[in-house]
Parts: C-alpha cells; structure tokens; sequence
C-alpha cells in the first residue's frame, strides 16, 4: 500500500514537476494534498490523510513549534533544499528535520527516504510539545500510528540543575542564584537561566541592569533553527568570570514566547556552554489546556514542565513554617504526578526557632518523613541581613556574605550537587548554631 504524502513547496511549478514524477512510477508513494501554505499543511496534518509531508526549507513561517504539530499529528518531515544551499539545510537540521535532500534529487531517491523516515520513526513517546492534545481525553480512541518524534540537537555533557518549590515564594531565586553563584566560585563554568514563566526577577536580584529576556530570544532563534552555541554564548551575559546568566521575561503575559520544543533545544545547547545550568523555575504544574480549548492549545506551564523533565536533578525547595510545609508536602505530590519517576533534592530554606514549635531540623524531618516519604532533607538558616544585603546590592552571598550561614549551607548542597566534597561536619554544625543565633 502505497504512503500517503502531503506536498509543501513554496515554488510551485517545481511541486508539479515532483507531483507528476512522483506519480508515474510505482514508488510506494502517493501524494495525497499539495498543500498552499504552512496553515494548510497544519490543518491537514491534523486530519490524518497522511504519514509524511515533503517541504521546502523556504517555506513560510516554518519552525520548530510547526514540526511539533506535525509530530503530533504522526507526519515525517523530508525537507528539500536548492542544491548546494548549505545554509537552508543547515536550519533544517537544527530545527530537527533528519531527511534532507536537493531538490533535484531523483524521484526514486526522494520516495526512498519518505519511506525510511516514516519506517524508522521512533515508537518512543514524542517529546514535551507546545500544545497540549485534547484527544487524549477522549474514550476508547481508535489505534493510530505511533507519533513521530522530532529529533533533538545532540546535547553536551554539562549537568542541568532545576530549582522548583509550591506557590508562595518560599526562596525559589535565592537557592537557585547562590547554587549557579557557588558552582562558579567552584572554579566551574555555570549558567543560570530565569525559567519564571510568571515573571522573573534574576536579573534584578543580581543587579544586572540590561533585563533583555535573553531566554526568550534564545527561544525564538531556537523556534526559527538558528539558535547555535555562538548565538546562545552571545545572549548569556557574563556575569563574572564563570558565570553567565540568560535572563528571563518579567511580564507574565509574555509566557506563550517560552514554548516548550524550543526550551528544550536551550536546554541542550546549555548543557555544552557550562558544565553546570542552574534553572530558576516557575511554580505552577497545572496542565488544564484541554478544558478551555477544544483545539490543540499552547500550554501556560509547557516549559516549566519541560525544565523539570529535562533536569539531571531537581531541587525543590520549601519554608519553614507550618503553612510552607503544608504547601511543600503537597507540592511534592504534584510535582511526582506531574513529572512520574523523580526523586527531588529537597531543601527546606528559611529555618529558624520561631518558625516550628521545638527542634526546627528535627521536626520538619519528622513531618516529612510521615506525610511525604522524604527523608534526605538539606536545611538552610534563616539569614535576613545576609541574604538582604546581597540582594540591595545586586551581588551574590559569596560576595556581600561569606560568612553567612545560609551561604555556607547552599555552598555544602552546591559541592554535593557537582560532586565536589561535601563541607567538614564541623563547619556544617557551625552554619547552624550561626543560623540559630541569626533567628534568634
């Protein structure tokens, strides 16, 4: 049976050549649409009509957030470049086209790598896409083609941390700019990326006055195919020596900017420019999408979620107070439904005498250990002049507070996170009874 093939070529007296050529011989392919332009292409996509599309690397407006609707739709892509056009099949590439050919390659071998890429597509699930799929609420769906993945730019060897904790502000920034701050004063290269899709304000707390959303544009160059490690190196500004920061958007209203497909490709190229990213996430999980729309629908928390699921480790962080805890345990549930198989780091910040009746440390371990199955719990002092006076100033704890016993407690969970060794128990001990005497 021959595969079904929809046609998106922006020349198109070329696309009647490849049409007809394709439909005179028996080449295990039929062409079922010749599609106008990329909002056809999509909408037909969606119909099910076809398993793969043939598409010119000039055709409008196309992007990675168009081939992850495509994806959804179970349709290979085969891109087709003018011959020696080494730049547009480069942005092929890089937006995860695998198939690339000349457009004047023969019919045989175009139909042969139709054929390849709609056989070889991975049964895996596709990855984390901007839009969620409402037909997944449906009952007793009918058996469909497995979904075809958009490939992924080939990632470095660099550790990608997350920092997450409930609504509430329990000290999200905090732990994530002291630990990207602390892999730094380590001799390592890190970068801190501002995932707050709810506004983020890392760049304020470092005192980095040029607030240009570095992580949005990365996005868009990613969304576009031209996001290499020279643009992204080019966004993320140095915020010393070894430590760069790509900041984030301060306006809630400009989340749609920060889709998933595109994080993720960040998030790879992150992972050759440092050896440790530090990602400052947003708090919110909900994935509701499908009860608003009845149409595929971009999706609020998608690169939240995709931080998450791309991290090596994830940090999650809560207050220590009675309703901080609550909020934590719950989080923590959330969060392991929302992202199933992970185990968080998970740090309870802001302790003090006057926040849990008793012995702080040993009674939010107790809590956590009976309401929420957590038991390897790292604890940081409650430090209002340290942590305050670094954030007047627009420098780290490592700078303004050297001594200060938060500091000392993020520096311990910063060397266990990159393998370095951990503090001497003896300055450990000596953190806390500072932290003691700080609150008390």
């Amino acid at each position: 049976m021959a595969v079904p093939v929809l046609t998106a070529v922006s020349d198109a007296v070329w696309e009647s050549h490849l049409v007809a050529a394709l439909e005179r011989g028996d080449l295990g392919v039929s062409v079922v649409r010749r599609c106008v332009d990329l909002a056809d292409l999509l909408a037909t996509a969606a119909t099910g009509q076809a398993r793969a599309v043939l598409l010119s690397a000039d055709l409008r407006r196309l992007d990675r957030d168009a081939l992850s609707r495509l994806a959804v739709a179970g349709v290979a892509v085969v891109g087709l470049v003018p011959p020696g056009d080494e730049e547009a099949e480069r942005r092929l590439r890089q937006l995860g086209v695998l198939h690339v050919l000349p457009s004047d390659a023969s019919p045989e071998d175009i139909s042969t790598a139709v054929m390849e890429t709609v056989q070889g597509a991975p049964a895996a699930p596709a990855p984390s896409l901007s839009y969620a799929e409402p037909r997944t609420a449906l009952p007793d769906p009918p058996p469909a083609p497995p979904p075809v993945q958009v490939p992924e730019v080939g990632v470095g060897t660099g550790r990608l941390v997350a920092v997450w904790g409930p609504t509430g502000a329990p000290g999200r920034t905090t732990v994530a700019v002291a630990l990207a701050s602390e892999v730094a004063a380590l001799n390592r290269s890190a970068l801190l990326i501002d995932g707050d899709v709810y506004g983020g304000v890392v760049a304020q707390v470092l005192g980095v006055l040029d607030e240009a959303p570095g992580l949005a544009a990365a996005a868009r160059l990613a969304n576009n195919g031209q996001l290499d490690l020279p643009a992204l190196a080019a966004l993320a500004r140095s915020v010393t020596p070894t430590l760069r920061l790509l900041s984030g958007i301060t306006r809630a209203d400009r989340w749609p900017e920060l889709r998933p497909a595109a994080v993720e490709v960040v998030l790879s190229l992150s992972r050759s420019l440092a050896s440790v990213t530090v990602v400052d996430c947003g708090f919110s999980l909900e994935q509701d999408e499908e009860l608003a729309y009845d149409t595929a629908a971009p999706r609020r928390n998608g690169a939240t979620l995709a931080f998450l699921e791309s991290a090596d480790t994830v940090v999650a962080v809560g207050s220590a107070d009675p309703v901080g805890l609550q909020r934590l345990i719950r989080g923590l549930a959330e969060l392991k439904e929302a992202v199933p198989g992970l185990t968080p780091r998970v740090v309870v910040n802001r302790v003090r005498p006057s926040g849990v009746p008793g012995d702080p440390e040993k009674e939010i371990r107790g809590a956590l250990s009976r309401y929420a199955g957590v038991e390897d719990i790292a604890f940081v002092p409650l430090d209002v002049p340290g942590v305050d006076g670094a954030v007047a100033t627009g420098r780290t704890l490592v700078e303004a507070a050297a001594s200060s016993p938060a500091r000392l407690a993020l520096a311990d969970l910063a060397a266990g996170l990159v393998g370095m060794p951990r503090a001497p128990r003896k300055r450990r001990l000596l953190a806390r009874s500072a932290g003691k005497r700080a609150a008390g």
